[in-house]
């Protein structure tokens, strides 16, 4: 258990920080998208005012919207631990090394749930653009979760 843990809040963290780095050199959504990111937008369908989640602090004279960030790493956390407990019952899972994964949670949330829900516009009206960078960024998630995974089996 202390394995799955460790290795789930490490895989999560260094994960979700990758993907953010990440969406910096290739950004998704154009800015105007982006005024209200698809995490934003999603507990806006869920009741959560603009107000809320658009919550911000001030650092170096930037805004910081951290209610996106708790989602974006709370996301990054849980599909850690899903992934990490699945690979200790059926090691197939790791197949690609973590690659497949984010594929297949790519797939999931950014073609299916997330343009079913109406929070991303379909998967025909979105820039080729957002999709190469969240594929691309999906895959890289899930092979870092797998190295955190493995590191951790190493050291403990």
């Amino acid at each position: 258990m202390k394995i799955i843990i460790i290795s789930s809040l490490l895989g999560g963290f260094f994960s979700g920080f990758f993907k953010l780095g990440w969406e910096i050199l290739l950004p998704p959504r154009t800015p105007i998208r982006n005024e209200t990111n698809p995490p934003q937008y999603l507990l806006q369908q869920f009741g959560f005012s603009k107000e809320f989640t658009h919550s911000y602090f001030t650092f170096s004279n930037q805004r910081i919207q951290y209610i996106s960030l708790i989602m974006h790493f709370c996301f990054s956390i849980f599909f850690s631990f899903v992934y990490v407990v699945s690979v200790n019952h059926a090691p197939v899972i790791s197949v690609g090394q973590g690659t497949l994964y984010g594929f297949i949670i790519w797939i999931i949330f950014h073609l299916l749930i997330m343009p079913i829900m109406k929070t991303v516009p379909s998967i025909s009206e979105q820039p080729l653009s957002e999709h190469f960078s969240e594929l691309l960024g999906h895959i890289i998630w899930g092979f870092v979760i797998q190295i955190c995974y493995i590191y951790v089996i190493t050291i403990v």
